[in-house]
């Protein structure tokens, strides 16, 4: 099931609307949606690396936009949109104590969850709830989604055939590793 899995994305991340639906993916994932856009870079990347820094900066551009979805949801409707979206990831009790330090450290934290599996929507939405300068924001949102997307790029453009073959070599593995770092995120984000 997993092979068919994969073969099926492999094709799907070579479809003319792949980047549209990336542009989606991590835009929505930047505000509220759970799956990070890695899912459908890596194997858009794979298929066709030279497309591998217009795929990094599309993912980029729409994950900055996304964020600043999520600093407005924070700022404009927390409590119709964005507290259920932390309560959803156990974030409700430590947001008072959380937001207190915010802004002192909001560069690292923004940047931090920019470039880690920590679910960036906590951080766009707090963004906004602790009023955050916007530019600052932009800034860091940007210095830390394209740090990720273009390292990822990098990495798989450099050394996408052999990658590829362990991948399809070791496709449960991957698999395993892949929601181990998903869910590691989600922990993080309920329990720091």
């Amino acid at each position: 099931m997993l092979h068919r899995l994969y073969d099926w994305t492999m094709r799907m991340a070579d479809h003319p609307r792949a980047l549209w639906v990336l542009a989606l993916v991590a835009f929505v994932e930047s505000s509220f949606f759970p799956i990070p856009p890695d899912v459908m870079m890596v194997p858009m990347i794979l298929a066709r690396p030279t497309r591998a820094w217009l795929i990094a900066l599309v993912a980029t551009v729409a994950s900055v936009l996304g964020g600043l979805l999520g600093y407005a949801i924070g700022m404009f409707a927390f409590e119709t949109i964005g507290l259920p979206i932390l309560q959803s990831l156990g974030k409700e009790a430590a947001m008072a104590e959380f937001a207190v330090g915010f802004n002192d450290a909001g560069f690292w934290a923004v940047l931090g969850a920019g470039v880690t599996p920590f679910p960036f929507k906590v951080i766009t939405i707090m963004s906004g709830v602790t009023a955050m300068p916007l530019p600052l924001f932009v800034l860091t949102a940007v210095l830390a989604r394209a740090l990720r997307f273009f390292v990822v790029a990098a990495l798989l453009y450099q050394f996408g055939a052999p990658i590829r073959d362990f991948i399809e070599r070791r496709l449960g593995l991957v698999t395993l590793v892949f929601f181990v770092l998903l869910l590691g995120g989600f922990y993080l984000a309920r329990f720091l």
